[in-house]
């Protein structure tokens, strides 16, 4: 069904762009596999998807390796701690859940030693729930200054969560939000910024997503189906919690 699941996404993506007035092509589809086994990684990639999400380092590190044979791009979407940076700086496409000066400055060293400038998403904490990690709206322009001289770096945009809620119409405020950052970033044309990318919307809410501007969708559960408890499988990691 994952195939199925996926052309299904893709052509919805079509219908709601084509209803509010934007090209399908400029929304990039990256399928959430966490806790998920490497054949429907595969079965995924069959399927045209050439980017995963992953939320847990110990967990991505395993897939990276298992799966190195096929060509992916993997997406880093999880809170990141600093002390596992290291882990992903070699092989991560794009982390999405940059949040703090720390992690900031390890990715850039990180960079640094790899050669490589490893492309960011700042997360912004666009609801009320104490439970979402991210930088406060207010607090945003001026974190994206502090960072911008980083050179190991380079950041692309903004990502964020919707509130946990059923009603998809309870995201929109979250994501206009981030919108109107977007905006006010550009404006001030700070130099090694980008903000093109804008990394919102999850299987309940993508549609209100992509008619509030974004351009990255991390779906799992309308791809690959509801996830299970891991605790069995004892697949954990430690600088979060168990995989759920």
């Amino acid at each position: 069904m994952i195939a199925e699941n996926i052309e299904n996404i893709r052509r919805h993506i079509r219908e709601v762009c084509d209803a509010c007035g934007r090209d399908p092509n400029e929304i990039q589809l990256i399928a959430v596999s966490k806790t998920k086994v490497a054949r429907d990684i595969e079965e995924a990639s069959r399927a045209g998807i050439l980017d995963f999400g992953e939320s847990y380092v110990q967990e991505l590190e395993k897939k990276q390796k298992t799966l190195a044979g096929v060509p992916l791009r993997w997406h880093f979407v999880g809170h990141l701690q600093t002390n596992k940076v290291k882990y992903i700086a070699e092989y991560v496409h794009l982390v999405h859940s940059v949040d703090n000066l720390r992690v900031a400055e390890e990715l850039h060293k990180r960079g640094i030693q790899c050669e490589r400038v490893l492309d960011i998403l700042i997360e912004v904490h666009s609801t009320d729930e104490a439970t979402k990690c991210g930088v406060l709206p207010r607090d945003v322009l001026g974190f994206v200054k502090s960072i911008s001289p980083l050179s190991g770096i380079r950041i692309q945009g903004l990502m964020t969560m919707g509130p946990f809620s059923e009603d998809p119409e309870d995201s929109r405020t979250s994501f206009r939000i981030v919108q109107e950052l977007r905006e006010k970033i550009r404006r001030e044309g700070i130099e090694r910024v980008s903000v093109d990318q804008i990394s919102m919307g999850m299987s309940h809410d993508y549609e209100v997503a992509i008619q509030e501007g974004a351009t990255i969708l991390r779906i799992g559960t309308a791809i690959f189906g509801k996830r299970l408890i891991e605790r069995k499988s004892g697949i954990t990691d430690r600088s979060d919690r168990t995989i759920l």
